[in-house]
């Protein structure tokens, strides 16, 4: 089922929200940009994809899943807005001209990969390629939708980043997703429950990136690194392990926790949920004992 807002309702809704701890006592901020799941009805009014279709691009409960991140101590930031509508992980001008009804700005990205699959900035496709879009959006929609959405998104994150370094010399960004439960490793039929990305070890030090894919194999989930997600653009463009800031792109695989088919939770989410608060806990463990040391202040 797609949840939609009433006009009246959409005066008050919150694009996205920060899940703040009480005081924030571990180095991490978490983010969640693709699990937004209320879709505006002027969106759903342009689209011809409806109900469990139009959502094939959410990553479905990533959001709670993460949810215990503000109890052991972090700030937690996630998007109430859908990927579909706008997509927060792209630079914030990667747009198809052929998408739209007027003139793009000249500084717009028209020729990004992303852009050519279908999935910029302003998505044209969701999962399994279907178009999302009856007609051409008018191009003063899309800039409107970067202006009142994905740059107060990213200023939101900035400044929950920069708090976090100034007060503890570095920071670690966890970007969480999920992926289909139909990727597999390459080269194999095995399936990876986790997927790990660094931008291949340049948006986050080699340690962390270890200890993480350790805590998760210790714990008996079968995880990869970079392969086929190495992270996207919040990772790559937050991360600067030489400055001390570190992003990691974490992947959960959806068959894991949720029908596919159905979108239900399955009744191990809440096992799930449980594991990824473990490894959470686990990863301020590790990185608290670097605290003052310069293995992650700055690599």
């Amino acid at each position: 089922m797609v949840k939609t807002l009433m006009s009246a309702e959409m005066r008050s809704f919150e694009i996205f929200e920060v899940l703040e701890p009480a005081s924030q006592t571990i180095p991490f901020v978490y983010s969640s940009p693709h699990s937004g799941r209320i879709y505006p009805p002027d969106f759903i009014a342009q689209s011809r994809l409806q109900g469990i279709a139009i959502r094939r691009s959410e990553d479905h409960y990533v959001d709670e899943l993460f949810s215990a991140a503000s109890s052991l101590g972090a700030p937690l930031l996630f998007a109430n807005f859908p990927r579909a509508y706008i997509d927060v992980n792209r630079e914030p001008y990667e747009l198809d001209p052929r998408m739209f009804d007027g003139a793009l700005p000249s500084y717009a990205n028209i020729n990004s990969l992303r852009v050519a699959g279908g999935l910029g900035t302003i998505p044209r496709i969701v999962a399994e390629n279907m178009e999302i879009y009856a007609r051409r959006v008018p191009v003063e929609d899309a800039l409107k939708r970067i202006d009142t959405i994905y740059k107060p998104y990213h200023a939101t994150l900035r400044r929950l980043i920069a708090r976090t370094h100034v007060k503890f010399g570095f920071g670690v960004l966890v970007d969480c997703h999920s992926m289909p439960g139909n990727i597999r490793i390459a080269g194999s039929n095995a399936r990876p429950d986790f997927i790990l990305g660094d931008r291949y070890g340049t948006s986050a030090s080699a340690e962390l990136s270890r200890a993480a894919m350790q805590i998760l194999e210790e714990m008996g989930f079968n995880a990869v690194r970079n392969k086929p997600y190495a992270g996207g653009f919040i990772t790559e463009h937050y991360g600067r392990p030489s400055r001390g800031l570190h992003a990691l792109q974490i992947e959960v695989n959806r068959s894991l926790y949720v029908d596919e088919t159905t979108l239900e939770k399955r009744p191990d989410f809440d096992k799930v949920a449980a594991a990824i608060t473990l490894f959470m806990k686990r990863m301020a463990e590790h990185v608290e004992s670097y605290t003052g040391d310069p293995a992650l202040a700055a690599e």
